[in-house]
């Protein structure tokens, strides 16, 4: 019988379970022991769903979509699409196509629920479609002098090519200087706390792709055909239609979790990684640190790692073997963008629908999923309503609105250290200048949620992450993956993407790590199928 191989994967967010459940699948634990260390006692990592008086927070909202066909069957596989409308569709009469035999969200939990996407951006207290689409309204709100200036503006920028060695050139090259200073600096400045010129433009091709005007107007006109298109000629920002977990994102993930260990994995909360330790050019063992600050030294063959890579550099440097001065001091200089969640439940919203959307709600809601408030009048960053995402979320949705306030801050700065009492205030306030809801008599019930490293960020010592990738993967038996482990900015499905490649490399013997380090880097991987 062949000896069976042990592997440590560190972190229980959408990577690491999704290596954890590839290995332990279809019998894999008769050749894989397993294990999973999670630093909390939660699962998802940032996509994980906070659950508050009966409500249900999505921290930084999750659409799940995917030009990649393996990540769509995988979710699939864990939460069967719906057979059956779901409540708010039920009552509205609202259509999705059902899956045959699929379950009904209304009597059954494990249920993938088919949502409508509506976004929209909050300028110069107006809204607009995202994306920006041809009608009337958009023109209205514009106004015809600032309309003919974004044009002629986007016209000077396709004759005159700014090089992109910033992500505010890779902005103008695609929009043009005017909706370039509407709709992307300030927003981006208050996400990254940078203004665009100091962040390298690989956040762009990562983030953007293929969305330019000229994109934006092709997929408005192709809306007219009658043709259907496949997910892979749509860019992922104008998808319409996405799938969501009934109980949000945190469900898929517990789920997957509850499936590992039933299957023959082994997971550990409430271990923290703090020291990774080496021998003869391989990771030989990890410590982890439990809530009473006992530690436990664990040996593997294979070594999969979601964790910051400035968590994992130091956690190097913290052994009887150092790492490198020179690649401590890029790994400590990684930057990080942090964000505050605020849930705000309230009786009732000032924002009227004008749309021909039917909601929940008397006075029927906004069908918003997500507002981007690109406005720098204001600190927020984005609104979610959550009764939009699934009604499932809200405990009475018919009569109470849940709304999550996303505000992105640095660890240690004023905001993040405003007590929770200090940050409501604050975010109410700001909700009844914009003329979201009337007054703080409104407010039924209040939420705060922090979450640290939540967006890895384009600048500082990320210029000389090709070093950082080259040492990590001199070690032969350590794969990074996901969002931190990589720190690259990936949606779920990237991060997920990076795990399934380097569990089949450890499967198949594949020694270079190419494949998993390049996923969401190919423009080619992410809009093809």
């Amino acid at each position: 019988m062949t000896q069976k191989q042990s592997v440590v994967i560190i972190g229980g967010g959408p990577a690491g379970l999704t290596a954890a459940w590839e290995f332990v699948k279809d019998g894999g634990a008769d050749k894989y022991d397993v294990t999973v260390l999670e630093a909390t006692r939660e699962f998802g990592g940032i996509s994980r769903t906070v659950k508050h008086n009966g409500n249900r927070m999505d921290i930084g909202g999750h659409r799940f979509f995917s030009k990649d066909t393996r990540i769509m069957d995988w979710w699939k596989d864990v939460l069967p699409l719906q057979g059956a409308p779901s409540y708010d569709d039920k009552k509205l009469g609202r259509e999705h196509e059902m899956e045959p035999g699929g379950p009904d969200p209304e009597v059954t939990d494990e249920v993938m629920l088919k949502r409508h996407r509506v976004s929209r951006i909050f300028y110069g207290g107006r809204f607009f479609d995202y994306p920006i689409s041809l009608k009337p309204a958009t023109f209205k709100a514009m106004g015809f002098v600032m309309t003919m200036q974004a044009g002629f503006s986007y016209l000077a920028s396709m004759f005159h090519k700014l090089p992109e060695d910033n992500l505010e050139n890779f902005y103008i090259n695609r929009f043009g200087r005017k909706l370039y200073s509407m709709f992307f600096e300030g927003y981006t400045e208050k996400l990254w706390g940078r203004h665009p010129s100091q962040i390298s433009a690989d956040w762009g091709a990562q983030r953007v792709k293929g969305l330019s005007v000229l994109g934006v107007l092709k997929n408005a006109f192709q809306k007219l055909l009658p043709k259907k298109r496949s997910n892979a000629e749509v860019e992922t920002s104008l998808i319409e239609e996405f799938w969501y977990p009934k109980y949000g994102p945190g469900q898929l993930w517990e789920t997957v979790e509850k499936r590992c260990a039933a299957n023959g994995a082994k997971v550990i909360t409430d271990a923290n990684v703090v020291e990774v330790k080496q021998d003869h050019g391989r990771i030989s063992s990890v410590v982890y640190e439990d809530s009473e600050g006992n530690r436990t030294e664990l040996t593997a063959d294979q070594f999969i790692s979601s964790m910051p890579i400035k968590d994992l550099v130091n956690a190097v440097d913290a052994s009887d073997k150092p790492a490198p001065k020179d690649i401590t001091t890029i790994a400590n200089g990684l930057p990080y963008r942090d964000f505050v969640t605020v849930g705000l439940l309230v009786k009732k919203l000032r924002l009227k629908n004008t749309t021909n959307i039917p909601t929940l709600g008397n006075p029927p809601i906004v069908p918003d999923c997500w507002i981007y408030v690109q406005d720098p009048g204001y600190t927020v960053g984005r609104i979610q309503v959550f009764n939009n995402w699934s009604p499932y979320l809200v405990k009475d949705v018919d009569d109470t609105v849940w709304i999550g306030l996303e505000y992105f801050c640095d660890e240690g700065d004023s905001f993040w250290n405003m007590s929770e009492e200090e940050c409501v205030r604050f975010a109410i306030s700001e909700m009844v200048r914009m003329k979201v809801i009337a007054s703080p008599a409104d407010v039924l019930d209040t939420h705060r949620e922090k979450v640290k490293k939540a967006y890895p960020a384009y600048f500082d010592t990320y210029a000389q992450m090709d070093e950082l990738v080259e040492y990590l993967d001199s070690f032969g038996n350590l794969y990074c993956v996901g969002r931190n482990g990589q720190h690259h900015y990936n949606n779920m499905d990237h991060s997920m993407a990076t795990a399934i490649e380097a569990v089949n490399n450890i499967k198949i013997g594949k020694t270079s790590k190419k494949n998993v380090w390049s996923v969401n880097t190919e423009k080619s991987y992410h809009e093809e199928k």
